[in-house]
C-alpha cells in the first residue's frame, strides 16, 4: 500500500489495511477532528478498491490508471458529496443543489469501469435530518460491490441508526512531526514555519496546509490571539467591543483560509472548525442560551437595544458566514486558553503558539486550574449554541462578559 497518501494515522491505517485483507464492509464511518486526514484516508481507500496491481496487498499502488484517475479526481466509479450553498449543508437534494438522492441515484447504475463503486460523503455531520433518512436505506442494502464512506467531525449529530451501519474508524490529532512531514512533502513551508505551524494548528494537516497556503491569516490569526490575552484583564466595555471587532477579524480570517484551502484542493466544507458536541446537547444549549442571554440583558451587561445590528450598519452579513466567523473565533480562544492552563501548571514549554508564549505569563498569574476549565466548558457550549443557531452576536457577547476568569472562580 506504498501508494497511500495518508501520514501520521497509523493505527486508522493498519485498521484499512485489515479491513482491505479480510473483505471491506459495505459501510465505513472516518471518526475525527477536522483536519486530520479523514478525507484523505478516505481517497486512500476508494484508490485501493478501484486499483488493479496484483498482489492485492500492494493496492494502492499510485501508478495504475485506477489510481490516477481517482489521484486527479475523475474517475467515474468515485462519487464524492460535500455540503454547498451559505449554509454548508448536505441537503436530501432532487432539486437545485446535489443532495443524498443524488448520489443515491448515481450509486444505481452499474460501474463504469467495471469494477468497484466508492462513494465518499464529506462532513457528513452536515447532512440534514431528511438527508441522513434518505441515505438509510442504501446503507441498510447497499447496490452490489458499493462502498459507502463517511467523513464526520462530530459522529453524535449522526443517526444512531446511520452509525449502527457503518464499521468506525477514528482518527486522531497527529504528531507535530508528522504535520512537518506532511508541509514539507507539500513544499508550501520552510522548516521554521513547519514547526510553527504543525504546533498551533494541534496536529490537524489540513488546517496547517491552509494556512501555510495564505501567509496573511497566520498574522491574523496571531494578532486576534494577542487581543483575546489584552481583553482578559481590561473592563467590561472594552471587552464587548474588542470580541465585537474580533468577529468582524475573523470572518476575514475565515477568507483568507478559504483561499489557501481552496489553493490545497481542500472543500470549503472542512475550512473551519465545527464546535458541535452533539444534537442533544445543541438542543438543550440554545435554550440555556437564550434564558443565560435575557438575563444576562437584564443586568444591563450585554448590548443595549438602541445598539444597531450588522444589517443597520450598512454591512449586510450573512448569518451562516458570521457563524463561520464566530466558530474559528472559539477555535482561536480555545487554543489561548489551553496555552494559558500550561503556563498556570509550569509547563511553559508546551505552549502551542510559541510567539505569544511571553505575553501569556503576566495573565496566568491571576489564574488558576479551576478557571481554566470553567472558561473551557463555557466555549464549548457557546460552540453548540452556534451550532444550535444561537445568534453568533448574542454567544459572543454571553462570553466577552465572562471572559474576566480569576484565581478562585
Amino acid at each position: 500500500m506504498d501508494g497511500m497518501r495518508t501520514r501520521g494515522q497509523p493505527v486508522a491505517v493498519a485498521a484499512v489495511r485489515a479491513m482491505l485483507a479480510s473483505g471491506l464492509p459495505h459501510a465505513i464511518l472516518l471518526v475525527g477532528p477536522g483536519g486530520v486526514g479523514k478525507t484523505t484516508l478516505a481517497v486512500d481507500i476508494a484508490a485501493a478498491l478501484v486499483c488493479t496491481a496484483e498482489p492485492t496487498s500492494d493496492r494502492p499502488c499510485g501508478t495504475c490508471r485506477g489510481c490516477r484517475m481517482v489521484e486527479h479526481g475523475n474517475h467515474p466509479d468515485l462519487h464524492r458529496l460535500a455540503p454547498v450553498g451559505a449554509g454548508g449543508l448536505i441537503p436530501i437534494g432532487g432539486r437545485d443543489a446535489r443532495g443524498v438522492r443524488d448520489l443515491v441515484g448515481e450509486l444505481a447504475y452499474l460501474p463504469v469501469e467495471g469494477g468497484a463503486r466508492v462513494a465518499i460523503v464529506e462532513a457528513a455531520q452536515r447532512m440534514t435530518e431528511d438527508a441522513q433518512t434518505a441515505l438509510l436505506k442504501t446503507l441498510e442494502e447497499p447496490p452490489a460491490r458499493t462502498t459507502i464512506i463517511l467523513c464526520a467531525d462530530d459522529e453524535e449529530r449522526l443517526l444512531p441508526t446511520i452509525r449502527s451501519r457503518c464499521a468506525r474508524i477514528r482518527l486522531g490529532p497527529m504528531g507535530v512531526r508528522d504535520v512537518e512531514e506532511v508541509l514539507a512533502e507539500q513544499g508550501v513551508a520552510d522548516a521554521p514555519t513547519a514547526a510553527r505551524l504543525a504546533r498551533f494548528t494541534e496536529g490537524r494537516p489540513g488546517h496547517a496546509i491552509a494556512y501555510a497556503r495564505a501567509p496573511g491569516a497566520v498574522v491574523l490569526r496571531g494578532e486576534i490571539a494577542r487581543t483575546l490575552v489584552d481583553l482578559l484583564g481590561a473592563g467590561l466595555t472594552a471587552r464587548m467591543g474588542g470580541i465585537r471587532d474580533l468577529a468582524g477579524r475573523s470572518a476575514e480570517l475565515v477568507h483568507a483560509l478559504d483561499a489557501g484551502a481552496a489553493e490545497a484542493g481542500e472543500p470549503a466544507s472542512r475550512r473551519t472548525a465545527s464546535g458541535g458536541r452533539g444534537r442533544g446537547r445543541a438542543a438543550r444549549a440554545m435554550e440555556v442560551a437564550s434564558a443565560e442571554t435575557a438575563a444576562t440583558l437584564d443586568r444591563g451587561e450585554g448590548p443595549s437595544e438602541s445598539e444597531p445590528a450588522p444589517e443597520e450598519k450598512g454591512v449586510r452579513v450573512p448569518a451562516a458566514e458570521r457563524r463561520r466567523g464566530a466558530l474559528v473565533l472559539l477555535e482561536i480562544w480555545r487554543s489561548v486558553v489551553r496555552d494559558l492552563g500550561l503556563v498556570v501548571v509550569g509547563n511553559q514549554g508546551a505552549v502551542r503558539d510559541v510567539d505569544l508564549a511571553e505575553e501569556l505569563v503576566g495573565p496566568a498569574g491571576r489564574l488558576d486550574a479551576f478557571a481554566i476549565g470553567a472558561i473551557l466548558r463555557e466555549l464549548d457550549v457557546a460552540a453548540e449554541r452556534l451550532e444550535g443557531n444561537v445568534s453568533p452576536e448574542l454567544v459572543l457577547d454571553v462570553l466577552a462578559v465572562r471572559w474576566a476568569p480569576s484565581a478562585g472562580r
